[in-house]
């Protein structure tokens, strides 16, 4: 099923190539598949080598090889050579030795070895020893390991003969020959290196070559910089000359609007202290002539409450007066009546103190009446003054 197009993405896949010279090509290479999808390959894998004599190994992208399916690390950029893996190696030996130095060695040469046996032993040690020896060594080295090879040899043989009473002396190669194409390839390959040394040679002269124009044209920027900077510093003097000046009229202008501001905050405060005395002086009159005003109001109110006082208590003394009359009077006719009439006694003390009382109710009812009187005047203690 085909996805919509805004809901496809890129699929990063891995690829295989004809060979590792194709790297940079199939990177670049972007294809869509069936589906429709975009595939970019990260990972080549080149084809199987087993014909060819050399691999030519890009620089750019890491290149990792294996030698049976172990990771053997990255490969370095340029011509690897692939040799075949067995080739035949001519070797001629020469062996010194001797029996001895005693009878017992001889004696244990001949009934425990003899000539066939050692004979046979000695070909088949120098095939091994030769054999081991030559499948740890690649063909390009084979012909520099002369001194090894007869050393490995004289040591083994020792090792193997020594017990039959024989001593190895010296072996020596006398011949080591190599196939005709592996003679050829190694010619060239020499040429190849002469001429690869010569081409690094004219290499590292254009290197140095660039290297000093490099330097050269440093030395030119780096004095341009200096001559830059030195303008550039000129530059920064000249404008924190120019900041100081102004900060120096900046300040000398702060300082004369600090000293106008500083007058001025002080005339306004002389004012205002001026203007708090005058209100001060206002409002002390002010309060004095309202504290006189009050005070006569109040010795007038005083005063008025005084004679009224006064006039009641006058006309509460006068009333006082008049009602001890009428009482004295009546006290005289009681007696009178009392002398005539015992029989009036009771009647006439009714009356007296209903007429008592009525004075006594009127004197209750008005509040305005004051009444002075000794303390044990009987008028007073029989006025009930409750509300």
């Amino acid at each position: 099923m085909n996805l919509p197009e805004q809901h496809r993405h890129s699929k990063l896949v891995q690829r295989r190539i004809s060979s590792a010279a194709e790297a940079d090509r199939a990177f670049a290479r972007v294809e869509v598949n069936s589906h429709g999808v975009t595939e970019i390959p990260i990972v080549l894998i080149p084809r199987s080598t087993i014909f060819r004599f050399a691999i030519n190994v890009p620089s750019g992208p890491f290149v990792l090889w294996q030698k049976w399916h172990k990771n053997m690390g990255q490969l370095q950029p340029g011509v690897k050579w692939i040799w075949p893996g067995w080739f035949m190696v001519d070797i001629d030996l020469s062996i010194s030795f001797r029996i001895g130095p005693g009878p017992d060695e001889a004696t244990n040469f001949v009934y425990k070895l003899g000539a066939d046996r050692f004979d046979e032993l000695v070909a088949a040690e120098m095939e091994e020893t030769v054999r081991s020896l030559a499948y740890s060594t690649t063909h390009d080295k084979i012909s520099d390991m002369r001194d090894e090879l007869s050393a490995g040899l004289l040591s083994t043989l020792n090792t193997k003969v020594v017990h039959y009473g024989v001593q190895v002396v010296t072996v020596k190669i006398t011949a080591l020959t190599l196939p005709s194409d592996i003679r050829d390839r190694l010619e060239r390959i020499a040429a190849l290196k002469a001429e690869m040394s010569e081409r690094e040679k004219i290499h590292e002269n254009r290197l140095r070559e660039l290297e000093d124009e490099a330097a050269r044209s440093i030395e030119a920027t780096r004095k341009s910089n200096e001559r830059k900077l030195q303008e550039i510093e000129a530059e920064r003097i000249r404008c924190a000359i120019e900041r100081r000046m102004m900060e120096e009229s900046a300040r000398g202008k702060a300082r004369v609007e600090e000293m106008k501001a500083m007058t001025d905050a002080d005339v306004a405060l002389k004012k205002s202290l001026g203007n708090e005395t005058v209100e001060k002086v206002a409002a002390r009159q002010q309060a004095e002539a309202r504290m006189k005003k009050t005070h006569i109001q109040c010795q007038t109110m005083r005063i008025e409450a005084e004679k009224n006082a006064n006039i009641e208590v006058k006309k509460s003394e006068a009333e006082v007066a008049i009602a001890q009359s009428k009482a004295a009077a009546m006290i005289i006719r009681a007696e009178a009546e009392s002398e005539g009439a015992d029989a009036m006694k009771e009647k006439r003390m009714y009356e007296l103190e209903s007429e008592k009382m009525k004075v006594l109710e009127a004197f209750a009812a008005s509040r305005s009446q004051k009444l002075v009187t000794g303390d044990d005047d009987p008028i007073l203690s029989a006025l009930d003054l409750r509300p």
